[in-house]
């Protein structure tokens, strides 16, 4: 398979690419193409929801979406990793994902695979709460298979207690496609 990661952290070593790192170890040992985009590090604009594109065509903005979204049209797969910092995706993947809009009917009629990886320093459920809600209607909206989601609680810090546990878990759900 073809596969896109979209990361969303703005810390090159933080929790959510730990576990990014170990996804793509295993899924490249599968015999898997993995291309990655660390948002974070990209020139991305927010969408303004101006509609200039038709949610078909070309965004306003001249920046690095463009290759983003036609990576994922060529790809099987697309995985989101993002840390939670508020109750949801981190600003630096959701302006990425807001981006989409540009090319939403596209992405449905991919049936692509998906997956899902976030960290959190909470350990509580109240977590995650929110962006489970979210990633399941960005599932049902954009036409996804879910194959996977790693919701990392308690992974606030490299070397936490629990990071060699979801480290595997990753590594596993790679390895697994």
């Amino acid at each position: 398979m073809k596969i896109v990661v979209l990361t969303g952290s703005p810390h090159k070593n933080g929790t959510s690419n730990t576990l990014v790192d170990e996804f793509i170890r295993g899924a490249k040992e599968a015999g898997h193409n993995v291309t990655r985009f660390d948002t974070a590090f990209l020139n991305i604009h927010p969408c303004i929801g101006c509609d200039h594109c038709g949610m078909n065509g070309p965004c306003v903005f001249k920046d690095d979406m463009p290759e983003i979204l036609d990576a994922i049209l060529s790809s099987d797969m697309i995985v989101f990793a993002t840390p939670i910092y508020y109750f949801g995706f981190s600003a630096q993947i959701k302006s990425a994902i807001d981006r989409f809009y540009s090319r939403n009917g596209e992405i449905q009629r991919r049936n692509l695979k998906s997956a899902f990886i976030t960290t959190a320093w909470n350990s509580d459920n109240t977590v995650m709460s929110g962006i489970e809600k979210h990633i399941n209607i960005l599932i049902d909206y954009l036409n996804l298979d879910n194959v996977g989601m790693i919701l990392a609680k308690g992974y606030g810090y490299p070397g936490a207690s629990t990071e060699k546990g979801y480290m595997e878990e990753a590594y596993r759900l790679g390895k697994s496609l």
